[in-house]
């Protein structure tokens, strides 16, 4: 493999309690019921463009929702501070991948501002070629847009390519672009779903991408 395309959250750095605890705090502040942790992490991978109405017990229209990721967002940026944290071994990983040549970008659902900002708080913030966060795609995940962009703009060959992430939606998105797959189970919050996906690769720590 030539070119890598990581997930963010919960691939590169474990943010899931950033999440949960942003989108509680989120829907409580705006007088909506609080999803539960396990609803929060099983739309992980997942735009919230498209999850907080799923997650919502009452229907939001358009102003609700701009509202609420707005709260989201602030929310977001407090929790941040102190809850993001590289995996063991993914800095060493990422620094070796760039000095064999490896060309590496970022594929996430968050919006590209504070994708960058996390990159630059867990000190990747110069390690990627590129990044394609949610406000760069016309659809998102498990849509190709994200790979497939990159793919062209960087005139990259897809049999040598590969997406890597904790979620079925990075599989299923990775599937869909015609690159390779593997699954990040050092993050995965449920994964018997990243399995069913039948990834190309299953890895267990962020060191057996050099095998690849």
């Amino acid at each position: 493999m030539d070119n890598f395309f990581f997930d963010f959250d919960n691939t590169l750095a474990d943010s899931s309690n950033v999440a949960v605890l942003a989108t509680q705090r989120a829907y409580t502040a705006k007088g909506l019921a609080m999803p539960t942790r396990e609803a929060i992490v099983g739309y992980m991978g997942v735009p919230i463009e498209v999850s907080f109405a799923k997650m919502a017990t009452v229907s939001l229209d358009d102003a609700a929702l701009e509202d609420l990721f707005t709260e989201f967002r602030k929310q977001y940026q407090r929790a941040e501070t102190t809850g993001i944290t590289l995996f063991d071994g993914m800095a060493a990983t990422i620094a070796e991948l760039n000095q064999r040549g490896k060309r590496l970008y970022v594929v996430s659902s968050k919006n590209s501002v504070p994708l960058q900002r996390n990159l630059n708080q867990v000190g990747l913030g110069q390690s990627f070629a590129a990044i394609s966060g949610s406000d760069m795609v016309a659809h998102y995940k498990p849509a190709p847009d994200g790979v497939v962009n990159l793919l062209q703009r960087f005139d990259l060959d897809a049999a040598h390519s590969v997406m890597i992430g904790d979620a079925k939606y990075d599989i299923r998105m990775g599937h869909n672009a015609g690159v390779a797959t593997a699954g990040a189970m050092w993050g995965a919050a449920d994964p018997m779903a990243v399995k069913a996906e039948k990834p190309t690769y299953l890895l267990d720590t962020p060191a057996e991408l050099l095998n690849l």
